[in-house]
């Protein structure tokens, strides 16, 4: 399976390179910085069209096109983000990802992150028992505390002080703000960063956590419980030691 959808994302990342021209059209969904393009849909209606020859019984949970609302606890779901930092997409022309996740009765089993314009391919789960940069192996990163790494962050979070971002961003090394999931997901994965505080929809998540998981790190949502895959929620993901202590500022305000 994992060559057939590396296949896919490869012939995806075409399609959004040829649509970066003239034939690019925007539109707004929840206001003028949530945008969406003809190309994000163009490019999840593709990625269908071969799951489905690939799997016909597979379900699809989708940022795109309606197809947000899918479960992901009983049968094969492939979770799709076609173009996951739109606004990078059309405002920078780089710094954006295709993800793909598969979950088997409510598991993850694969997960995939593709830098498109840096042809950087992240990959793994337990379907495979390894994570992978391109065809690589890599190893799980260090185990570093909040204060020996960077750590990623939404903006509106950190501006606001939600959850103790400030805190949390003061006691590590700086924070980052890359407007991509992904390559946060990439940075932890490669050992970049210690962690990710966000808001974050399933399809932002889902690859990225398999993969994290893969190799021995931590996530949780809201008050230290279960991801619900459903709706954006508060996501925090790090390595051991830095979720710990990430943890601890919310224990100590209670």
């Amino acid at each position: 399976m994992e060559k057939e959808i590396i296949s896919w994302i490869y012939e995806a990342a075409e399609i959004i390179k040829s649509g970066l021209g003239d034939a690019l059209k925007v539109d707004q969904k929840n206001g003028r910085t949530d945008l969406v393009t003809n190309v994000d849909k163009e490019v999840q209606d593709f990625i269908v069209e071969k799951i489905n020859a690939f799997d016909p019984e597979a379900l699809i949970l989708g940022e795109e096109n309606g197809q947000d609302q899918t479960p992901i606890d009983k049968g094969r779901v492939f979770v799709i983000d076609p173009i996951d930092g739109t606004l990078n997409f059309v405002m920078q022309r780089e710094n954006f990802c295709i993800m793909i996740a598969v979950y088997e009765e409510g598991k993850g089993q694969l997960g995939f992150i593709y830098d498109v314009m840096r042809d950087e391919l992240f990959w793994g789960g337990p379907k495979v028992g390894k994570v992978f940069f391109n065809q690589e192996e890599i190893s799980a990163p260090e185990n570093q505390s909040l204060r020996e790494g960077l750590i990623g962050m939404n903006a509106a979070l950190y501006r606001k002080n939600s959850y103790h971002a400030q805190e949390i961003g003061q006691a590590s090394m700086g924070i980052r703000v890359l407007g991509c999931a992904g390559l946060d997901f990439i940075a932890i994965i490669k050992g970049t960063q210690i962690g990710y505080v966000s808001m974050l929809s399933p399809w932002d998540y889902a690859a990225g956590t398999i993969m994290m998981e893969q190799l021995g790190m931590s996530f949780t949502g809201k008050n230290q419980k279960p991801l619900s895959f459903q709706g954006r929620e508060f996501f925090i993901g790090a390595t051991q030691a830095a979720m710990a202590e990430i943890q601890a500022f919310d224990e100590d305000n209670r």
